[in-house]
């Protein structure tokens, strides 16, 4: 049964890391959490490593630039590893052939362009027109604040009729960009396939971000996975993945399902918390509010 925490100094001492999601736990894609950050700087002041594990589309550059912007401290973290990072090792290496087509917003062109150095030299990846793609690389709608995954129904007919592949680099479905819900990557994979055409997945829950993690931590002086503990409000996304990978789980109530448990967000209902968790079958370790 799931422990219910107040801080996540409480339950630290056994953790060497933290694999932190950011949407709805650090920040809310406009802002950051005050108590989030502290709670963070506070993990790294007693010698703890924080990697930033998060669903975004594109590569970790991106990321960092845009913590900067929304004023997050750099000495909140360690290492910022992103779905847009392991999805692109699957592009470069031909997962989808050599011309794909991008559906997203022009904010995710640095997945093409911020090529990583282990690729750079190797064969190019042309981005064409639909009509000219082997395969799709998917980083969200076009227009997100405004489409749906219904919008993209004929043009998923095409694609799926022509057996085009889908490299999904975002496996979220929804996040909650300050107070307006918006649709990811995640859903349009999920509608792709439903209609039977094939994606392939490389963020959480699935394994090659956290091997992606698992290598740029050791490359810092970390990486034992039983002082690893994963932190996120995901409940189809930062759970599964974490107990995939035999790593301890906090769960963030305070996120994506903030109104299930109860009025008082930091503090949650036991027994709402334990009534869904229990309906979706799934134990987290521990479960808090808020990140604080």
């Amino acid at each position: 049964m799931t422990q219910i925490i107040s801080s996540l100094a409480e339950i630290s001492a056994p953790y060497d890391t933290l694999f932190c999601d950011l949407w709805g736990c650090l920040h809310n894609g406009v802002t950051p959490f005050p108590e989030a950050v502290a709670a963070l700087q506070g993990f790294r002041a007693r010698g703890g490593k924080v990697v930033l594990l998060t669903n975004a589309p594109r590569p970790a550059r991106f990321v960092i630039e845009s913590l900067d912007r929304m004023g997050c401290p750099k000495d909140a973290y360690d290492l910022v590893v992103s779905s847009g990072d392991a999805a692109q090792d699957a592009m470069f290496a031909g997962a989808l052939g050599r011309k794909v087509w991008h559906l997203g917003p022009s904010k995710d062109d640095g997945f093409f362009t911020e090529i990583p150095t282990e690729w750079q030299g190797q064969a190019d990846i042309e981005r064409v027109d639909f009509d000219d793609a082997e395969g799709i690389v998917c980083t969200g709608p076009f227009d997100e604040a405004n489409e749906v995954p219904e919008d993209y129904r004929a043009k998923f007919l095409l694609a799926k009729t022509r057996g085009l592949p889908m490299l999904c680099a975002n496996p979220d479905v929804v996040v909650d960009m300050g107070d307006q819900r918006i649709y990811c990557a995640g859903a349009l994979a999920v509608l792709y396939e439903d209609m039977g055409g094939e994606a392939m997945y490389f963020g959480k829950p699935h394994p090659p971000i956290y091997d992606m993690a698992r290598r740029k931590l050791a490359a810092i002086g970390g990486g034992d996975d039983g002082r690893i503990l994963a932190i996120g409000d995901g409940i189809n996304t930062d759970v599964p993945g974490a107990a995939g990978e035999g790593i301890d789980c906090l769960f963030v109530t305070g996120g994506l399902a903030h109104d299930q448990f109860g009025a008082d967000q930091k503090n949650p209902d036991p027994e709402l918390v334990r009534a869904w968790l229990g309906a979706r079958q799934t134990d987290p370790r521990y479960t808090i509010g808020t990140l604080r």
